[in-house]
């Protein structure tokens, strides 16, 4: 009911229905209930919050004061969310809260603990081979570090996101049937790979690489493809 409630904009219903979820689970002892009602606090606060129209991150400091109460309700939601995923040793779990956590500092402002959360939802991202996870981490970082004024790491962060949507559209064709397109964006990952030096995408291209050759039954010399 809650998340229901949400979807249809009801946020102070929909907090009443998920602090009732919250509210039973204690009572119960059910620690998985529990922090699946605090995330969902999170959330409803969350978009709570941006139901206002909030100004973006360049306009910190003009809020309405019931944006700021709404946004920081939701961090403090996260963090109890991710102190208990973490005991109850939940990865995925963790990972989803440090994106959100990150997203919402962001919104406040707060663009260092948003680098922060956003490298840890990275690391776990990588754990579990969540490559749409992973984008959405490095741009997310390199949005963080724009505001924080150091843009060449902010670059970096963008052309190694842009490698991994490469290999998404890559991946895309391939399911279509369209070789040679699959081919093209595989070998645009390669060279994003190694203009940022990210030798776990350099890996995957080349193994992408691999298997379109060997699908198409080509050969590609070293004059008209990257690969040799």
């Amino acid at each position: 009911m809650g998340n229901t409630l949400k979807v249809l904009g009801n946020f102070d219903e929909a907090i009443v229905c998920c602090q009732r979820h919250l509210d039973i689970s204690r009572e119960l002892n059910d620690k998985v209930g529990e922090a699946r009602a605090l995330y969902n606090l999170g959330n409803v606060y969350h978009a709570k919050g941006k139901s206002f129209g909030c100004p973006g991150p360049q306009d910190v400091g003009e809020f309405p004061e019931e944006v700021r109460d709404a946004l920081q309700a939701a961090v403090d939601f996260y963090e109890e969310n991710l102190s208990l995923v973490t005991a109850l040793g939940d990865r995925a779990a963790q990972g989803r809260a440090f994106g959100n956590l990150g997203n919402t500092h962001y919104l406040l402002g707060n663009f260092r603990d948003a680098v922060i959360a956003h490298e840890q939802r990275l690391l776990i991202a990588k754990e579990f081979g969540d490559k749409a996870a992973e984008r959405r981490a490095y741009s997310n970082l390199g949005n963080a570090y724009i505001f924080l004024g150091e843009f060449e790491t902010a670059s970096e962060y963008y052309k190694i996101g842009e490698g991994r949507a490469c290999w998404s559209l890559g991946n895309a064709y391939t399911a279509l049937g369209n070789h040679d397109q699959a081919m093209h964006f595989a070998e645009k990952h390669l060279e994003i790979s190694r203009e940022v030096g990210d030798k776990s995408g350099e890996l995957t291209a080349r193994l992408n690489l691999s298997d379109l050759q060997m699908v198409l039954g080509l050969s590609y010399s070293t004059n008209n493809s990257i690969m040799s």
